[in-house]
């Protein structure tokens, strides 16, 4: 989840580039992707266990005004106090099989690997017309 929250900024940010960069971000979306997977999965590895993120809901007061609104003159109703549900995200561990995550890594790196061959030419395409 976390890593789905820096995706807007990094669009963002990439949208502030010169144009090769944009170009290039362009043409690598799918390694930057495969590069996250990548550092997940070490880190599983490192840790020995996943860490998985859970949405959870709540209730907590709150201040609050229910009625209607005061008339012109009418002194202001005092606020109350009111339960309100909330959603807050926690972290757990997930136990994960150490030898499967290791092929996922061994995996992962394969493919980083032949996309980035398989870029090369784009990213030489995009240098070549946006020279800095």
């Amino acid at each position: 989840m976390k890593h789905l929250v820096l995706i807007p900024v990094l669009a963002a940010l990439a949208g502030c580039g010169t144009p090769q960069e944009r170009c290039i971000a362009s043409v690598t979306r799918d390694m930057r992707v495969v590069d996250r997977l990548i550092a997940e999965a070490q880190g599983n590895l490192d840790r020995g266990y996943a860490i998985e993120e859970v949405e959870r809901t709540g209730v907590r007061w709150e201040s609050c005004r229910r009625g209607p609104a005061p008339k012109p003159g009418e002194a202001p109703r005092p606020p109350e106090l009111c339960l309100e549900e909330y959603t807050f995200t926690v972290t757990k561990p997930r136990a994960i099989n150490l030898a499967e995550e290791s092929q996922l890594l061994a995996e992962l790196q394969k493919k980083r690997a032949a996309q980035a061959k398989a870029a090369a030419p784009a990213i030489a395409s995009c240098k070549a017309t946006h020279p800095e």
